[in-house]
């Protein structure tokens, strides 16, 4: 049974869609990777399933019920912002947010709450570092606490936007393998945005690919190939595997264009995303 289910889902702002018509069951253990162009609606999808945001249209449940604000049946992983180094708050408070103390019955004092942020910091390897203060520790570190915080309720359904960027290859690989490995270990759903697929690409079951008001879903193999995204994208679109890698290349002639305009050849390792309106556009 769909953990996550979306029917006929649509979100309009005025007279732009980020999406109609949108059908989707995301299975427990499943990891689905939402990739597109800025401005495409991924994290309006986020948003839509952690209850902040309404779809304008269609019906969207997650373990058979509505979204809903504070939902321990979701966590969530932000993007890596660094903390002020004057941060007066250690690592393993950072953890222990993740828990609503009065919700679940437990004070934050409570020796089952501290087995809970232990254990949470544990199952990141956080073990060394979750004395210090936040501010002190580096990007990856602060990224795994995060994800540390995200599970410390026990989720089934992990959502994750961005989460790697600003990291360097090793942090990013750690990263994904931890989330991989709850997903693994626990059945917890993964919707994973970013706009680099090759970070994430041996753990991706599944793409989302949202642009310009359309959308595909299927496996990686199914959705990143020069047709699939020159029919999404409007324009011709070359998608390269060069070992092990995926490289998505638009046309000389037809942009994909930066919003500056300037002609531009991306891939999904090299800020892809980066781009404010759908290729091929100016």
């Amino acid at each position: 049974m769909a953990i996550i289910r979306l029917r006929d889902a649509s979100m309009r702002f005025a007279t732009r869609a980020l999406f109609e018509h949108l059908d989707l069951d995301v299975a427990p253990g499943e990891f689905l990777a939402v990739l597109g162009p800025n401005g495409s609606g991924k994290t309006t999808l986020l948003r839509v399933l952690l209850g902040l945001t309404a779809l304008t249209g269609g019906q969207v449940e997650i373990d058979g019920r509505p979204p809903s604000r504070g939902s321990h049946v979701v966590g969530y992983v932000p993007q890596q912002r660094a903390f002020d180094r004057d941060l007066p708050i250690r690592g393993r408070d950072l953890v222990r947010f993740g828990l609503d103390g009065h919700r679940r019955g437990l004070p934050f004092g409570s020796a089952k709450t501290r087995a809970r942020v232990d254990a949470a910091i544990r199952s990141v390897g956080g073990e060394n570092y979750a004395a210090a203060p936040i501010g002190h520790l580096s990007g990856g570190e602060q990224q795994r606490l995060r994800i540390a915080q995200a599970l410390i309720g026990d989720p089934r359904v992990l959502l994750c936007d961005e989460p790697l960027l600003s990291l360097d290859l090793s942090h990013q690989q750690a990263v994904s393998a931890l989330i991989d490995a709850r997903r693994r270990d626990a059945d917890t759903a993964v919707v994973f945005v970013t706009h680099e697929i090759n970070p994430i690409l041996p753990y991706v079951d599944r793409v989302l690919y949202l642009v310009g008001g359309r959308w595909a879903v299927g496996t990686p193999t199914e959705v990143l190939t020069s047709a699939g995204l020159s029919d999404l994208y409007g324009i011709d679109v070359d998608v390269l595997n060069v070992r092990g890698r995926i490289i998505v290349v638009g046309s000389d002639e037809t942009g994909p264009t930066e919003p500056g305009g300037h002609h531009h050849h991306h891939d999904h390792h090299d800020h892809h995303d980066h781009h404010d309106h759908v290729p091929g556009s100016h």
